[in-house]
């Protein structure tokens, strides 16, 4: 294929990539109260286990609703759209790909979405309560009133999820770094607890509260699947270590 023609092939993977997303985002929109009730789940788990809590989501502004509608439609659509999207961008790229590394593709994009999937699920169904049930336990002990709007529940739900899901996928990218022999698993051993320090960083940054209870509940399935990582890595260097002395 000549220049002009990979650019071609280039528009039309990102035309499917979109069209692919705004069919999902759409999707949401159009079922936007059955989809509403999902999301509100951890608020109401949290009031059933809090007799007496009735705090309802209360707009303030004109606007906010709209906001939120886009929101919610525009990143509740990146978790089904992904995989089609990895799969148009894979099947883009595959002609480039040398013959190990296409091997990795399926595997590769299976494993990626079930990792985000187990990170999107400890966001939703653990961390977000969590933080909901920090944040009423610190306006308690303040004495402050509690007014929460649909935006900044929506805001800290979304964040959560999808930073969740996202960093679920740090350790597959070690195991590829490994498989391409870009990083050695001496190397993650030696570093480890640079590793650590990463981890408790990428939790931080993810988690919306500071106490140490939110970022353990993230950083401690996060540190079990980098060390999961580090044995994925060790198999495949001995398996490598195998094939080369049978070369030779």
């Amino acid at each position: 294929m000549g220049f002009f023609d990979h650019l071609e092939e280039l528009r039309w993977t990102l035309v499917k990539c979109v069209a692919v997303y705004a069919l999902f985002a759409a999707v949401i929109g159009f079922y936007l109260k059955e989809f509403n009730h999902l999301l509100m789940w951890p608020l109401d788990y949290v009031r059933a286990n809090r007799p007496g809590f009735e705090v309802p989501l209360e707009s303030i502004g004109v606007s906010e609703i709209f906001g939120m509608i886009f929101q919610v439609c525009a990143m509740g659509a990146l978790a089904p759209a992904a995989p089609f999207m990895i799969y148009f961008v894979a099947k883009f790229v595959a002609p480039a790909l040398a013959p190990k590394e296409l091997r990795m593709i399926v595997p590769g994009g299976l494993v990626a979405l079930m990792l985000f999937l187990m990170g999107a699920a400890l966001g939703f169904f653990v961390l977000v309560p969590q933080t909901i049930n920090m944040s009423i336990e610190l306006n308690e002990l303040m004495g402050f009133g509690i007014q929460w709007t649909p935006a900044s529940y929506y805001s800290i739900l979304l964040w959560l999820v999808l930073g969740v899901g996202l960093g679920f996928e740090f350790p597959l990218l070690i195991v590829l770094l490994v498989y391409l022999g870009m990083l050695s698993t001496a190397f993650l051993k030696k570093y480890r607890r640079h590793a650590i320090v990463l981890i408790f960083v990428i939790a931080a940054v993810v988690t919306p509260t500071t106490d140490p209870v939110t970022m353990g509940m993230f950083a401690a399935p996060l540190y079990v699947l980098f060390e999961l990582a580090v044995l994925a890595g060790s198999a495949i260097e001995r398996a490598r270590a195998k094939t080369q002395a049978n070369a030779g």
